[in-house]
């Protein structure tokens, strides 16, 4: 039987499994020491002032937004090319949600397609509060320009980093919140470090990260200025002051990523030699690689070819099929989000973005993670080459 190779995998050392073991055995699997240090180490990497430790990314999403005071009437703008959520957080909000199309060579939201777009809905009076750039595959979207616009047209900026811990914009490490109000990582098991499930958002503002605190935990506060006064005589040892929810990260999860970021550089490093290999043995076939902005160096979450289907006698849908066949398990990062049944019911339509169904009709993401092996590298190229090259 052939072992299936899957697009994305988590590493678990011996490290790892004990750093949750002592949790197990400690006196806290929640609301202990081990979420604080985990949210420490993550302030420590990436050199941001504040860290606040969730149960998924899509929480954090959702809490970044209301620190930010996105509500109903607002409109909140992301790239189509992303997983749901990064949409989804707006809408849970209340607010509108809208979408930029992505630039040809990053497949991240496209600098000018923004500028135009804010442009016309300055005209209109339609500006959105908060823009939600995601960094795609782990490549820093062009932070900079959208800064620079974000100053000029007044919204704020949540940066989508799910994919793009470890990364660096402009030599500076990705979440140090640089150009941004907010910035999201997720740690689901295929991403580049784990914590089974979890999320985190970073920020340098003090009341931002106040106001998320107390949003992933029921609204509630046992911190003495943030009470209001009751009855001497009645005991009041925590009081809930907005309505929250219960989104916190555990001990164990937190004491696997404190052990994992650990090994955050070398799994980047890794990841970094197996897609140089990729775009070695893949150059002379009828793809295109993912290309590089020199001003990003990519977290390199996922590696997506995107075929030239003018050369290649089969659909994209028929390579797919094929290459799942033969036991490699790939994957497809993204339909473009207003394409899903929900949103369609919204209005949006078939033509919105045209560069990103362009890549939606080309994409494949292929197998990428740090114990992939030279041999199943060799492995999914062999398959790819016998797919598209008709050999």
């Amino acid at each position: 039987m052939t072992t299936m190779i899957p697009y994305g995998r988590q590493n678990i050392s011996e490290a790892d499994i004990q750093a949750v073991v002592d949790v197990l055995r400690s006196d806290y699997l929640t609301q202990g020491p081990a979420v604080p240090a985990f949210e420490q180490s993550i302030v420590d990497y990436c050199s941001v002032q504040h860290a606040v430790a969730v149960n998924s990314a899509t929480s954090a999403l959702h809490i970044a937004c209301l620190a930010l005071g996105v509500g109903k009437g607002d409109i909140v703008w992301t790239t189509p090319i992303t997983f749901v959520a990064s949409a989804n957080c707006a809408l849970y909000c209340g607010a509108q949600i809208d979408f930029v199309d992505i630039d040809p060579h990053t497949y991240n939201m496209s600098v000018e397609r923004l500028a135009e777009k804010l442009a016309h809905a300055e005209a209109i009076c339609k500006l959105p509060k908060v823009v939600i750039p995601v960094h795609l595959c782990g490549q820093a979207c062009d932070m900079a320009s959208i800064y620079k616009l974000s100053q000029h047209y007044g919204f704020k900026i949540i940066e989508d980093a799910s994919h793009a811990i470890g990364g660096k914009y402009l030599d500076e490490p990705i979440g140090n919140c640089c150009y941004s109000d907010i910035t999201i990582f997720s740690f689901h098991p295929v991403k580049i470090i784990t914590t089974g499930e979890g999320g985190i958002a970073v920020t340098n503002n003090h009341l931002l990260a106040k106001h998320m605190h107390l949003l992933r935990s029921h609204g509630i506060s046992n911190t003495i200025t943030d009470m209001q006064p009751r009855p001497a005589q009645e005991i009041w040892n925590y009081q809930q002051i907005a309505l929250g929810f219960n989104y916190r990260m555990t001990d164990m999860q937190a004491a696997l990523g404190v052990s994992q970021i650990r090994r955050l550089d070398e799994f980047v490093a890794k990841r970094h030699a197996i897609a140089k290999r990729y775009d070695e043995l893949l150059a002379d076939m009828p793809i295109f690689t993912p290309w590089q902005h020199t001003d990003s160096y990519s977290g390199y979450h996922l590696y997506v070819i995107r075929l030239k289907l003018d050369e290649i006698n089969k659909t994209q849908r028929q390579v797919y099929e094929a290459i799942i066949a033969a036991g490699i398990l790939v994957n497809l990062h993204y339909i473009p989000v207003y394409r899903q049944p929900y949103f369609e019911e919204m209005g949006f339509k078939l033509g919105y973005c045209l560069q990103a169904e362009q890549y939606y009709s080309e994409a494949i993401s292929i197998p990428l993670y740090p114990n992939l092996t030279e041999a199943q590298q060799e492995q999914v190229v062999t398959v790819i080459q016998k797919e598209i090259c008709n050999e």
